[in-house]
Parts: C-alpha cells; structure tokens; sequence
C-alpha cells in the first residue's frame, strides 16, 4: 500500500475517534526520517491513548502494521511508526508547546483527507 494511502487512513481514523486537528503533511524533501506525517490532538491522556490504539487497530485490519511505537504508555505524545508514515498523537497542551505540525508545515505540503462531517459533531454534542 502506497505511503500517502496509509497516511489519509490513519488521518480519516484519527477524525473519526474525534481527534483534534488532524493534519497530514507531506515533508518529502524536508527530511530522510518519513514522507508523510499525521498529526493529531487528544484532550486527555486516556483520549490520546486511545487515538493511538485505534489507529494501531484499524491499520492492521488493512495488513498495515506499525513497526516501532513510543510513548503509549504516558499518553502525552504518541509517535506511532510506519516507516514511510509517521502518526503523532499528542495531548492538547504538548502540542501546542512543541509545535511540531509548524516545524514540517512549509505552508503548501498540507494533505486533504475525507474528514467526518460537521453536522455528526453537532449531533453528538
């Protein structure tokens, strides 16, 4: 499965669980680490854990499987590994302290993805 694939899959489970401003960015050029990263928010440690999880589990419905995972226990950051994709999960307030969708946003590597629609979110508050 193609890199960008893996990357819109783990965005579009990362908006559907009702992660917070899931991004995607295309840093190909920008580093030799990964092509793409997913960056997404959680309000709590549980709901950060829980984003990460469920990604791990809906990837691996697909046979995509993560190779390296950090910081699942803590839930504050999450970085989870799959080679050509990187997804970050973080808490609310360790993203906003590291900033880390600001250092690999060129400002036109941005991805689109299939988010969830708005008006779910209105019914379900």
């Amino acid at each position: 499965m193609e890199a960008a694939t893996i990357a819109r899959m783990a965005a579009q489970v990362l908006d559907e669980k009702k992660g917070l401003q899931v991004e995607v960015l295309d840093v190909q050029g920008l580093t030799v680490i990964t092509d793409y990263m997913v960056i997404a928010s959680g309000r709590s440690v549980p709901q950060v854990k829980a984003l990460a999880e469920h990604v791990m589990e809906e990837l691996a419905k697909q046979d995509v499987f993560v190779r390296r995972r950090e910081g699942l226990s803590e839930g504050h950051w999450c970085v989870l590994d799959y080679g050509d994709v990187m997804v970050h999960i973080f808490h609310e307030k360790d993203r906003a302290y590291y900033q880390l969708d600001h250092l690999w946003s060129n400002g036109s590597n941005g991805m689109e993805f299939l988010k969830r629609a708005a008006e779910e979110d209105r019914e379900s508050e």
